[in-house]
This record gives structure tokens, C-alpha cells and sequence, in this order.
């Protein structure tokens, strides 16, 4: 099994910046892929930001020039850098990792259970 903790969520005003944090423990032989997808309410579940374990990134839209997804393999560890937040960035921000428990290419996923993100006006 694999554990995903988060860290970092909270409340900003409009133009701000917060960071989140998300590290993966367990039983890991590899991570592949680690992200964030994020829930407003009323909303379908959305990819925010993912990064592989080669280093490419892939971000929505609505996040490009504002957002940035990092990580650091050895703490298995990924960031999200939010700047400019706007009140339509509030949402539940899941933790998302791609795993693998041995040499053999059969991958798990495993989601974090959240941290809430809140932008006021």
C-alpha cells in the first residue's frame, strides 16, 4: 500500500500564492508519475498539474503561466506552486501518484485524501 500525505492548503486572497506539498510512502519500487487534480463543489474531479519521473510536466489550461508542478524524486515528494490564485481555483486539491511495487511494470494508483484550497475576492 502506498500512503499519500498532503500539506500546504488553506486561505488566500485573490492575486496570492500557496504551495502544496504531497509525499508518498510505502510500499514503492518506483513512482512514474506523481500530480494534482483538484474538485470544486458541484464540480467533476480535474487535473490541475502532473509530472513523470522523467521530469515532464503537463498542465490544464486554466493553471498555464500561473502554476507549477516540481518534485523531489529521492523524498518522492511533489510541489505545487500557485501564484496569481483566483477565487475560481478554490477546490479540494487531491494528491494523485503512479506507482510501481516492483521491477515488473504493473502500476498502481493511489489518491491523497485532500487539502482544501479557499481564494477569497
Amino acid at each position: 500500500q502506498v500512503q499519500l500525505v498532503e500539506s500546504g492548503g488553506g486561505l488566500v486572497q485573490a492575486g496570492g500564492s500557496l504551495r502544496l506539498s504531497c509525499a508518498a510512502s510505502g510500499s514503492i519500487f518506483r513512482v512514474n508519475v506523481m500530480g494534482w487534480y483538484r474538485q470544486a463543489p458541484g464540480k467533476q474531479r480535474e487535473l490541475v498539474a502532473t509530472i513523470t519521473n522523467g521530469g515532464s510536466t503537463n498542465y490544464a489550461d486554466s493553471v498555464k503561466g500561473r502554476f507549477t508542478i516540481d518534485r523531489d524524486v529521492n523524498k518522492r515528494t511533489v510541489f505545487l506552486h500557485m501564484n496569481s490564485l483566483r477565487p475560481e481555483d478554490t477546490a479540494i486539491y487531491h494528491c494523485n501518484a503512479r506507482t510501481q511495487r516492483t521491477i515488473l511494470p504493473n502500476e498502481e494508483t493511489f489518491w491523497g485524501q485532500g487539502t482544501q484550497v479557499t481564494v477569497s475576492l
